[in-house]
């Protein structure tokens, strides 16, 4: 479900779909580290889950950037699987939250509300997140310049509140 724009909200356009929460990602490592012809680390055991604990001003419980005062303003990442060539997820982009039906690269400067049915969570937009060159390495040549613009958003998490995979109601404020 979309909530109506009202109170001087601005409408949400849903690409035609209803919202998701696709993939959940809670990594406690870094899997991008030096350069990028060097290949990725191995992923972590349990990094896709089903749920993540969101901390206000924190981050995602578990996560690498969990707390870190350098990524306070970017502690949680959301992408559009629609950004995405066909059969790419989390585990190659590296971003927190993968939704569908959400343009969220048209959301800085927004307050993004998700709620997946345990109550709303409020995440400032702040930024976007760029690609970077492993994008190549991680998805296929050409993947970093196709995703320049569509490379997700970085967040800062206004609420504690749990997401989980599935039907999100969605918010912009």
């Amino acid at each position: 479900m979309v909530l109506s724009p009202d109170f001087g909200r601005r409408p949400l356009r849903t690409l035609g779909r209803v919202p998701l929460i696709v993939e959940l990602l809670a990594s406690p490592t870094h899997r991008y580290e030096g350069r990028p012809t060097d290949g990725p680390a191995p992923a972590p055991p349990g990094e896709l889950v089903d749920q993540i604990r969101i901390r206000a001003d924190l981050g995602i419980a578990g996560d690498r950037y969990f707390g870190s005062l350098a990524h306070r303003e970017a502690s949680v990442t959301v992408i559009a699987q629609e950004s995405l060539p066909a059969g790419v997820g989390l585990a190659q982009v590296r971003r927190n939250i993968l939704v569908s039906g959400i343009p969220v690269d048209d959301l800085v400067g927004s307050i993004l509300v998700l709620d997946s049915g345990d109550g709303p969570v409020r995440l400032r937009v702040t930024r976007r997140a760029n690609p970077c060159a492993w994008m190549d390495v991680a998805i296929g040549p050409g993947a970093w310049r196709s995703l320049r613009g569509k490379g997700g958003v970085r967040c800062r998490p206004l609420d504690d509140g749990i997401l989980r995979v599935g039907p999100v109601e969605v918010d912009i404020r």
